[in-house]
């Protein structure tokens, strides 16, 4: 045994041990946080279990029953009730009566239903998640047999000082996954399981190896444990490895010990005393993430052209990439939706929505008919070609907005029709699912609003739309998708919870629930529910759903008041204002910060003193007061108003703290001197692409000598701006 890191934890506010169990869990369920070569893990078991328990001089104790049957020599210890005894067909067994909280431990995660299998521990390898009881029943007999250096490793700190009676462990297995690149394969999964002992501070790591004859067995060259000890006044956490001298270092899922007792262990100290729970589901917890791996990686290749072509002024390879990981996500969980139902046609889709349309043009590129539909056309839309079918027209929720002939509805950040996603899949038939992927804060009508502090906002709208989704009467799953985006959590509707035959008091439910989102109250049990809209009358009477349902009209309706988005956007960052209309304010704004404060002596850059009027500081409130009322009134009418056309002349102020500062270039020169190369090299792009406004409207002129200012002193040393440098793509 080795002690490859130890680090001093200090804890500002009680926050160990709950905090180094965080730790742990981010380590446990997201090791890609840490270890970037590594595209995820798959957590297929868990189990409540107890280590043998063996004397310091090697022998077994007559403990009694709990440890050791009678007439049971040579089967090794006897595990506690509900422990490692329980095989595979009686855990199933019992896991199909029900389980009571204590023993619903030892059941595998991710399990949708009792007795099903759990998927990726029968679809990803040979070893399947039933056999963890098996495992660990051999295991237990192995150390008390005769491995008591591993067996003291596990227990930490009852090596030297055994209890009376063994501690619960929680033992867990999991799937490491690496992660691919273009120059490196797909490298094979690798299983270990995760032995949690809460109560000595120790979670230790055992890699499972398989022979040529199937049979799975621990490790133990690659086995290593972290360990909390200490007390309120003083935290250590270290890493210890079992048998440094046979370590094995694959780069990937086993790196190298220093990396465990450098980077590994900075990330744990942090992670105990500054992180919290996020509350959100493990990245990629409803599919596999082997199959997602080789999808993504296939569809990468396939449209990374797209980059190079993209004529939109957003980003192309955060747009791309984006929807590459939302349509190589959605190809995976209808794969496995398909092998589950024993479907063999590919699943149909509508996009409300679609922006951009890319997500369109792959799913169909992979054989799946479906349309987007988006309230203003994009310039990439020609790109794509008449396979990928595109519309362009606005989506009012109503009779005439539903989708009978539609597998799935998606909404990919559609904004005001996020809410809507549930209904209209409840509504267009009863075998329709739904995809939702949230991102601006919209209620059925208008903007959403807040109603818990306790909760950040992001993850109050996700419950607000898990809310929908249940009243649509669908049962709501969530996961958390792969994506250069920080609202990266999916909401999915798979299936209903009620019968085919329960559609018509369901759709009442739906009506209340929806209307009740307006302020109008829900009716008390007894009393006769509000009377549904034209749809469900429709529905019963067995007319035709979608476009056919009514003639249109304010009649099918369902909630009156949404609004659906412009066909035009609208700017509303000050950019669309008239140039002359800015410089007015600035110049305006810019005086009166230079009568805010007489000249002062102010270092010149050749180290003369030189008067340079750096002018004073005001508060917003302070400029706005000094504007009259029209030119107020016109900039309330854009989003961020005086501050955001502030922020945009960069040149002339700087905004902190809600205070207005003239820029001194004096100091920004510095800056830029201290940045990393890159940014100095977009920097001196824009090198005297502007007039200086200082040199033409400054009384002391420009604080910086013409060979030093990045912008121009006099017409005669502009240069054309230059057009921005994608990246290559490889």
């Amino acid at each position: 045994m080795a002690e490859v890191g130890r680090a001093a934890v200090r804890d500002p506010g009680e926050l160990l041990p709950g905090g180094f169990w965080e730790a742990v869990a981010v380590w446990l369920e997201k090791p890609q946080v840490a270890n970037k070569r590594l595209c995820g893990v798959r957590l297929e078991a868990r189990r409540r279990a107890a280590l043998p328990w063996v004397s310091p001089r090697g022998r077994r104790p007559n403990a009694g029953p709990e440890l050791e049957e009678p007439g049971a020599a040579g089967r090794g210890p006897r595990p506690p009730e509900g422990g490692p005894g329980r095989g595979p067909e009686e855990s199933r067994h019992r896991r199909q009566q029900g389980e009571g909280p204590g023993e619903a431990a030892a059941a595998p995660l991710l399990v949708e239903g009792p007795g099903q299998p759990d998927k990726a521990g029968a679809g990803e390898g040979d070893f399947s998640a039933w056999d963890l009881d098996s495992l660990w029943d051999d295991f237990s007999r192995s150390l008390a047999g005769g491995s008591h250096e591993l067996l003291a490793f596990l227990t930490g700190a009852r090596a030297g000082s055994q209890p009376e009676a063994p501690s619960e462990l929680d033992v867990v297995l999991r799937t490491v996954i690496p992660k691919t690149s273009p120059l490196c394969p797909l490298a094979a999964p690798r299983r270990e399981v995760v032995v949690q002992d809460v109560l000595n501070g120790t979670v230790t790591f055992l890699p499972l190896e398989e022979d040529d004859k199937g049979n799975v067995k621990v490790d133990t060259n690659n086995v290593y444990q972290i360990r909390l000890s200490g007390s309120k006044e003083e935290w250590f956490i270290s890493i210890l490895i079992f048998c440094p001298e046979r370590w094995h270092s694959d780069g990937t899922v086993y790196p190298k010990p220093a990396w465990l007792g450098e980077e590994l262990l900075a990330r744990l100290a942090r992670w105990s005393v500054g992180s919290k729970k996020s509350g959100f589901k493990s990245t990629l917890s409803l599919i596999s993430i082997i199959e997602y791996s080789k999808t993504y990686r296939a569809l990468k290749e396939k449209h990374k052209d797209m980059v190079k072509v993209w004529p939109e002024v957003t980003d192309p390879e955060k747009f791309v990439y984006e929807d590459v990981a939302i349509a190589a996500y959605l190809l995976i969980l209808w794969e496995e939706e398909r092998a589950e139902l024993g479907l063999t046609a590919k699943q149909s889709f509508v996009d409300l929505g679609c922006g951009n349309g890319l997500l369109v043009h792959i799913l169909s590129a992979e054989g799946h008919p479906g349309r987007g539909i988006d309230v203003r056309r994009r310039k990439i839309w020609d790109v794509y070609g008449p396979q990928t079918c595109l519309e362009e027209g606005a989506i009012t929720p109503s009779d005439e907005t539903l989708f009978p002939d539609v597998d799935w509805v998606i909404g990919n950040h559609s904004d005001e029709l996020t809410p809507w996603i549930p209904v209209i899949a409840a509504r267009s038939h009863y075998s329709c699912r739904f995809f939702v992927l949230p991102c601006c804060f919209f209620d059925f009508v208008g903007k959403y609003a807040r109603r818990q502090s306790r909760k950040t906002q992001y993850r109050e709208y996700l419950d607000f739309v898990t809310e929908v989704g249940l009243a649509c009467g669908f049962h709501v799953q969530e996961d958390c998708l792969r994506i250069p985006s920080t609202k990266r959590v999916c909401l999915i509707g798979k299936r209903r919870t009620y019968p085919p035959t329960g559609e018509a008091p369901m759709e009442e439910q739906r009506a209340r629930y929806i209307n009740s989102r307006r302020g109008r109250p829900v009716s008390p049990p007894g009393r006769e529910p509000p009377r549904p809209p034209p749809r469900a009358a429709v529905a019963r009477a067995g007319r035709p759903h979608g476009r056919q349902a009514l003639a249109a009209g304010a009649a099918g309706l369902w909630l009156s008041g949404f609004r659906p988005r412009e066909k035009a956007e609208r700017v509303r960052n000050c950019a669309a204002l008239p140039r002359d209309f800015v410089d007015q304010v600035v110049l305006q704004v810019g005086h009166l910060l230079l009568d805010a404060e007489r000249p002062c002596a102010a270092s010149a850059p050749g180290g003369s003193l030189k008067a340079w009027n750096r002018g004073g500081s005001l508060s917003l409130a302070d400029v706005a007061s000094e504007l009259d009322g029209e030119t107020l009134r016109r900039l309330k009418r854009e989003c961020g108003g005086l501050q955001t056309l502030l922020k945009n002349n960069h040149q002339v102020f700087e905004v902190r703290s809600g205070r207005v500062h003239l820029r001194d270039w004096r100091e920004e020169r510095l800056r830029k001197q201290r940045q990393p190369e890159a940014r100095r090299r977009l920097f001196s792009e824009a090198f005297k692409t502007r007039l200086c406004w200082f040199f033409s409207h400054h009384p002391d002129g420009c604080a910086l000598p013409s060979d030093c200012c990045p912008f121009a002193h006099g017409p005669e040393e502009l240069r054309p701006a230059q057009t921005p440098r994608r990246k290559q793509v490889l």
